[in-house]
This record gives C-alpha cells, sequence and structure tokens, in this order.
C-alpha cells in the first residue's frame, strides 16, 4: 500500500511541476511581448522554470522506494499536463479565420 501511495503522490508531484513550468510559459508570453525586454524575459523564466522542474524531479528521485518507477510516475503527471496545457492554450478562434481567409487567397 505504501508503494502506491508514493506513486500517487510522485504522479500529483509532477503535475504540479507541469501546472508551474507551462503556467510560468503562458504567463512569459502574455508579459513577454508587451514588456520594453523581452530577451530578458523569457531567458529569466526558461532558466527558472527549467531549473524548477530539474529540482522537483531530483527531488522525487530521492524518495523512498523504485525511483525509477516514481520517477516515470512524475514523468507522466509532468506529460499529462502538457497535453492539457495544450489544449486549453490552442489557437484562438480569430487567428484560425485569419488563416483561413490567408488559405483562401492562395494561387
Amino acid at each position: 500500500m505504501g508503494e502506491t501511495w508514493g506513486l500517487v503522490l510522485s504522479l500529483a508531484a509532477g503535475i504540479l511541476l507541469g501546472a508551474f513550468f507551462f503556467g510560468g510559459l503562458w504567463w512569459t508570453v502574455r508579459r513577454g511581448f508587451s514588456s520594453r525586454n523581452p530577451g530578458l524575459w523569457f531567458i529569466g523564466s526558461t532558466l527558472l522554470r527549467i531549473s524548477a522542474v530539474m529540482t522537483g524531479f531530483y527531488f522525487l528521485l530521492g524518495l523512498p522506494g523504485e525511483s525509477w518507477q516514481i520517477l516515470l510516475a512524475g514523468l507522466l503527471g509532468f506529460i499529462i499536463t502538457r497535453l492539457v496545457a495544450t489544449r486549453l492554450a490552442g489557437p484562438d478562434k480569430s487567428d484560425l479565420d485569419h488563416l483561413e481567409r490567408k488559405a483562401s487567397h492562395a494561387p
């Protein structure tokens, strides 16, 4: 029973790490383009997000039990969050309309 809880907690930790990473990416894209120094925003955000996620996965490896299984459960949670974030942040309807109008004028 203890090993199952370890895997469930690792999956939840992967989901939280993914939410931090992709939520931070979304926030950076929204703020970065309107700032005076977008390169600084993107580089700083990338370094912060990657270091936080790597630290989180490093701590997952320290949990008791089979470390590869715990790491795999955390990675699965991270990938699930990526799929959800990609679905939620899909293209705007106005972007699709613009592409359809532009494609109709192609030779």
